[in-house]
């Protein structure tokens, strides 16, 4: 059986004249004839009483029309699906990023994503820029948000936007008031940390600003999360360094300072497998470049 006949079989059904049937599939009687004949003896039950007067459905054939114009109607939703897919207009995309995108400019993101692309699924997944490597290199996610510089061979990247360093600090802390304050004064202070497991590059990198600042700091706490980070030092249980987007937060109890000095910024990237094959990956990483033009423009938070 095949999507021609049943195609044939339906315009018989409905003009009952083979003459007219094949005006309109604008072929002649004979093929008609004989395509009828082909899903007849497939189906296994004649479907048309013929004379030479009239055409008619017999009961297996009127049977067979709702069930025939259903076959054709998934036939026709599959091949749309499939045009759609292949155009990058379809199918579902995996996201994962870190916490702190969601302060960056993600969720608007997505917004407009989605309201141009209606039909695209995105999953979106929270993880570490470590586990986002993992998960990206076992194709388990097509891009990744994440704040690493040691991108793996194979990854293709968009910097997406990139941050200073802030201090994070109790709102009853001294210093918490001041306008800005010198990476120094935060010596001898307990510290709160992202795990250097979740984030090595960070971890790192907060460790290396406070010995250029010119002391070792003393950390108490190691955390998976940034706004854990936040949450705890907003209890009053240490202070931290944390990306500048991170004042977004909102959180009851936490201040947040500039430092007077340059510290390094804190990068966003957007990762892919290079080798990926899939449409939709070309509009949603369009998007990830408009959004990008306009976090790192100079009146970007």
């Amino acid at each position: 059986m095949e999507f021609r006949h049943l195609r044939y079989f339906l315009v018989l059904a409905e003009e009952l004249h083979f003459g007219r049937a094949a005006q309109r599939l604008a072929i002649t009687q004979p093929p008609l004839s004989l395509n009828i004949q082909q899903l007849e003896a497939s189906v296994g039950a004649q479907l048309f009483t013929r004379s030479s007067k009239a055409v008619q459905l017999t009961a297996a054939g009127r049977a067979f029309v709702p069930q025939a114009r259903g076959l054709l109607d998934q036939a026709q939703q599959a091949a749309r699906h499939a045009r759609d897919v292949s155009q990058g207009l379809a199918g579902s995309l995996q996201v994962g990023f870190a916490g702190t995108m969601l302060y960056r400019g993600l969720p608007q993101l997505l917004k407009r994503f989605q309201a141009r692309h209606p039909k695209l699924r995105l999953t979106l997944r929270e993880l570490s820029s470590s586990d986002q490597l993992i998960e990206l290199a076992q194709e388990r996610l097509d891009l990744g948000f994440v704040h690493t510089t040691r991108v793996p061979p194979g990854l293709s990247q968009i910097l997406v936007a990139r941050q200073p360093f802030v201090a994070c600090l109790p709102a009853g802390h001294p210093l918490a008031r001041r306008r800005t304050l010198s990476l120094h004064q935060l010596q001898g202070e307990p510290f709160a940390v992202v795990s250097r497991a979740v984030s090595a590059d960070y971890h790192e990198r907060i460790l290396a600003l406070c010995t250029e600042a010119g002391f070792a700091p003393e950390i108490r706490s190691e955390l998976r999360h940034w706004l854990s980070v936040v949450s705890l030092v907003s209890q009053g249980l240490g202070v931290a360094l944390v990306p500048a987007a991170l004042r977004q937060s909102a959180l009851p109890g936490a201040a947040f300072v500039p430092l007077d000095a340059a510290t390094g910024v804190y990068e966003t990237y957007c990762l892919w497998k290079t080798a990926r094959d899939h449409a939709a990956m070309g509009a949603f990483l369009d998007a990830v470049r408009s959004a990008a033009k306009r976090l790192q423009s100079p009146h970007a938070d």
